[in-house]
């Protein structure tokens, strides 16, 4: 395992070239806000939201100047230095005052939300179903949930299954645990191939770039193979065969 502490140059470049850490163009991002019939006097939260990236572009979306309601907003996650970095991204687009990030468990959480986005964070609920379960208690009748979660495009071959486990479905046994639990599905799309690959590539491109800058580091060795590794399993194993399906829910 990669070797990192917090706060040096290695750990900060791990999500440097990332616009958010899902497999999610700006495109994508847009038409997902639009299912989310966003508008002001809203509250919205982001359980799992790293940098809060997608909750920001959210919140600036629902926002109008003149409203007599604001929006409210908060980030919940267990990354400090992710957080900053979105307390940080918050005041330079001036919606510090409307957007409260928490370094909490999520599934600690007891807030509810008119919007809720969890993307990528079933795994902080225990997996798929139990993350859908709960998140009935966070979003009230007439809410919705924007959810993103793994799924198989295809029949996994036992290296991704060891990968990922047994916890990824295909996409339509996906969608009935969303009915079993109580949800309909207003929306669903999923990730393309270049997300995937536009994904993947920046989420090594920070640390490629550094050890680029440090082949003199004594991680050096290490940081290579963390990167040659990732790089092979996902060409080798899961591309083209793990999607991510990004679901619009209410109930």
């Amino acid at each position: 395992m990669l070797t990192v502490m917090d706060g040096d140059d290695l750990a900060e470049a791990l999500y440097a070239r990332m616009r958010w850490n899902a497999p999610l163009s700006a495109q994508h991002a847009d038409l997902l806000m639009d299912r989310l019939d966003l508008h002001p006097g809203l509250r919205i939260a982001d359980l799992g939201c790293g940098w809060g990236e997608l909750l920001l572009q959210v919140v600036s979306r629902a926002v109008q100047p003149d409203a007599a309601s604001p929006v409210r907003a908060i980030g919940v996650d267990t990354d400090a230095a992710t957080l900053a970095r979105g307390r940080e991204l918050a005041r330079e687009r001036g919606l510090g005052r409307l957007v409260d990030f928490v370094e909490q468990d999520v599934a600690a959480w007891r807030g509810t939300a008119d919007r809720v986005l969890c993307v990528g964070a079933s795994h902080a609920f225990g997996g798929t179903r139990a993350a859908l379960s709960a998140l009935t208690q966070v979003v009230p009748d007439g809410g919705r949930l924007l959810f993103g979660d793994g799924c198989w495009d295809t029949t996994p071959s036992p290296a991704a299954m060891e990968i990922f486990g047994a916890e990824v479905r295909p996409l339509p046994d996906l969608l009935e645990m969303c009915r079993a639990v109580g949800w309909r599905v207003i929306h669903v799309s999923t990730a393309d191939q270049r997300e995937w690959d536009d994904f993947e590539f920046t989420f090594r491109a920070g640390r490629q770039e550094w050890l680029l800058a440090h082949g003199d580091d004594p991680r050096a060795g290490e940081v290579r193979d963390w990167l040659d590794t990732r790089e092979r399993q996902y060409v080798q194993e899961y591309r083209g065969v793990l999607g991510f399906a990004y679901l619009v829910l209410a109930h």
